[in-house]
């Protein structure tokens, strides 16, 4: 079985050229990086949820995560600049293509009541960001070892001007959309 990655250049490229009709290989829409994004808004009350919510979020990307930190103090929320709220990790490559296959196979039709991914998710630039509700669709993740289920935002960045080229190249890279 062949990976992603040969998919995209062995079958994707040349649909897509003959779809829009490029006339240079440089147009053509291909993934730039995938950023997941784990925000936790508990953690001002409790800061060690971050540090096991990298944790979680690592085994996810296979990549280690990043803890970020409030820019800004908002008194409402009781935050304080500089307090870790979150954690994120930027996929690129190899690494990309490995995270992109394991959700369209995995991780998804594990989603409770699946009926397919919104097209409405594109933010007019070729972009797509979901979210996901429980970090427990992924196959790494031990549910006796969470404690907390946590949600979760996946950015898929490509390089397509449209929204439209952006679905036609999800659509055939496999991710299903709902009709």
């Amino acid at each position: 079985m062949g990976t992603l990655k040969d998919m995209y250049f062995n079958e994707c490229v040349p649909a897509l050229k003959e779809e829009f009709g490029y006339k240079n290989a440089m147009q053509i829409p291909q993934i730039k990086k995938i950023v997941i994004n784990m925000g936790l808004g508990e953690a001002v009350q409790n800061p060690k949820i971050v540090e096991g919510a990298a944790e979680e979020l690592g085994l996810i990307a296979g990549q280690k995560a990043i803890i970020t930190k409030a820019k800004k103090s908002i008194a409402t929320f009781k935050l304080r600049e500089g307090m870790p709220i979150g954690c994120c990790v930027t996929l690129r490559g190899d690494k990309m293509y490995d995270f992109l296959s394991k959700l369209v196979n995995i991780a998804l039709p594990r989603v409770r009541d699946f009926r397919g991914l919104s097209p409405k998710g594109f933010d007019r630039r070729g972009n797509y960001s979901m979210g996901v509700q429980e970090q427990i669709i992924f196959p790494e993740i031990d549910y006796d070892k969470i404690d907390k289920i946590k949600g979760l935002n996946i950015t898929i960045v490509t390089s397509a001007k449209t929204d439209k080229e952006g679905y036609s190249l999800l659509k055939m890279l496999g991710m299903p959309f709902k009709k």
